[in-house]
């Protein structure tokens, strides 16, 4: 059954609740966690988004994946994949509130990477908070149902912003 694609308002608790995760997710996987990442737009303040916390898992490297996947999955989270072959495993735990999503990635991870440019670049430019909003609102009305569309009409958005930050030296 396909999902609906809902945008919020920013809620200010988003924060504590990726705290309370990665606090969590450090006592689930040990020593093997390298790095744990608020990203996705709930990361970024003032930007409306999905109610789910999207969070990086930066491993020590891609030898630990299968155990810290195998890890996951006894504790609840339900497998996605590596969807892209980009050395990112997907977890989604809909069972709490807010949804989570965790990825496992390797150390010097592209994927990872992007996205804390993404991240990072939104944070010190409210105009292209403010235009991202936009977008993911208007694709919202036009792909309800079809996260996988809303998705992939946003790459280029993405991609646009990412290459700006790298073209003035914050990538």
């Amino acid at each position: 059954m396909a999902t609906l694609v809902e945008i919020l308002p920013y809620d200010p608790s988003w924060p504590r609740h990726f705290s309370t995760i990665s606090s969590e997710l450090r006592q689930l996987l040990g020593n093997t966690v390298v790095a744990i990442d608020h990203i996705g737009s709930t990361s970024v303040p003032g930007l409306s988004a999905k109610p789910l916390i999207d969070i990086d898992v930066t491993v020590n490297g891609l030898a630990d994946i299968p155990a810290a996947s195998a890890t996951m999955i006894e504790a609840g989270y339900d497998p996605r994949g590596n969807r892209y072959g980009d050395d990112v495993w997907a977890f989604l735990q809909s069972g709490s509130t807010p949804k989570q999503r965790v990825y496992l990635c390797p150390p010097d991870n592209e994927t990872h990477r992007r996205r804390l440019v993404f991240r990072d670049y939104l944070r010190n430019h409210d105009d292209m908070t403010a235009a991202y909003a936009r977008l993911k609102e208007r694709l919202a009305k036009q792909f309800p149902y079809d996260g996988d569309r809303y998705t992939a009409e946003k790459s280029g958005f993405i991609n646009d912003v990412i290459e700006r930050a790298r073209s003035t030296g914050c990538f």
